[in-house]
């Protein structure tokens, strides 16, 4: 019962905080994807009215479909227009879900005005609730799915509450849509919340699938894949800030001896220990991954020379530290070897970037290793 209950708690926080650079990237292509869907669903409601009025619908409940419809078809392509520019506007993804939701509850209060039940049991249009939330999955973004959901249960338990006290219990029936009930709209508001938590689970096991992807399955840091798709970003924060960017590449030095001594258990401790010290140098906005076998990158928001003393110290308190790779082994050194690149000067794009790192890390080596080194020779 307590494993479960740790289980809940974990999938929650995991909901809940905050996407890392990759889901954020991920999201903002997610959002031109719903930005794409709208347009296309919109297009698809300009049928609606039509339909209604072949199938004997009022011409006020045509009038009121065909006015929402060219409304929404307006705002998609808006819509549509802002998501192109992927992640320029930070706030669009919770304004379209917001807006997806309002439409959908002021519709039915307008259909509410001309008939309090075709308010309440208007199926077509309570379904887009359901659409709403169910787009909110591309976003991957599970505080986004559970606040809509929430948005969601909340208009439209406040759009019923109104009705029941307004109309007049003579108009609670309707030739076209039936009576109205209590228990049918509280069965409306549970199924509103099993669609937000079966999309919540959607978004938590794509967050999973992205998260495994993108991280080291030995040390836990972000690796390759992460880097490659977090560059870009980094260096537009960076352009945006005014601030400094050094990329470091960092070697470990011997790690075929520590792996032939000691054995490949050995060689992950010393993987795993390596990381923790490097990890435990980062300031606020600073990354690190792990990119190979024994190769590490560290994005560090200072310039070159204050990088390098940063990770020269680190580099001597890594090597006191006495390294026991197992039960019987002899205590060992660890030491790396690093070479620094600094944004822009020595690269304005990662392969650049990781070009100059790399050259000045094998300069590094050739010079007796357990050095950082900053500057070509």
């Amino acid at each position: 019962m307590r494993e479960a209950e740790r289980g809940l708690s974990a999938i929650v926080a995991n909901l809940l905080a905050h996407p890392d650079e990759l889901m954020l990237e991920l999201g903002a292509g997610g959002e031109l994807l719903v930005a794409r869907v709208r347009a296309v669903l919109c297009a698809i409601v300009l049928l609606l009215p039509l339909l209604a009025a072949a199938g004997g619908a009022s011409t006020t409940e045509v009038l009121i479909g065909l006015g929402t419809a060219v409304f929404i078809n307006l705002m998609a392509q808006v819509w549509l227009a802002l998501a192109r520019n992927l992640r320029r506007h930070r706030w669009l993804p919770h304004a379209t879900s917001i807006y997806d939701v309002t439409v959908t509850s002021c519709v039915l209060a307008l259909l509410g005005w001309y008939d309090p039940v075709a308010g309440m049991n208007s199926a077509v249009v309570w379904c887009f609730y359901a659409i709403a939330i169910l787009l909110t999955a591309l976003r991957n973004d599970g505080r986004l799915t559970l606040y809509i959901g929430a948005l969601a249960m909340l208009q439209y338990a406040l759009l019923v509450t109104m009705i029941f006290l307004l109309a007049p219990s003579q108009r609670l029936v309707s030739i076209d849509y039936g009576s109205a009930s209590i228990g049918a709209q509280a069965e409306r508001l549970v199924l509103l919340l099993i669609v937000t938590v079966l999309t919540a689970a959607i978004v938590y096991r794509m967050q999973r699938l992205v998260d495994l992807s993108g991280r080291d399955g030995l040390t836990g840091l972000p690796n390759r894949t992460w880097l490659l798709q977090s560059m870009p970003r980094a260096f537009a924060a960076t352009r945006a800030s005014g601030a400094s960017l050094t990329l470091a590449l960092l070697d470990l030095d011997g790690f075929h001896r520590i792996n032939d001594e000691a054995g490949h258990q050995g060689g992950d401790r010393a993987i795993r220990q390596v990381a923790a010290e490097l990890s435990e140098m980062l300031e606020e906005s600073e990354h690190i991954a792990r990119i190979g076998g024994q190769e590490f990158v560290l994005l560090l928001r200072c310039p070159v020379g204050s990088a390098w003393e940063r990770l020269d110290r680190r580099r001597r308190l890594l090597a006191e530290r006495p390294f026991q790779a197992g039960r019987g082994t002899d205590p060992q050194r660890l030491t790396f070897s690093a070479g620094l690149a600094a944004w822009p000067q020595d690269g304005t794009d990662t392969s650049a970037l990781l070009g100059s790192a790399d050259r000045r890390l094998q300069q590094a080596k050739r010079e007796g290793r357990n050095r950082v080194v900053a500057r070509d020779g």
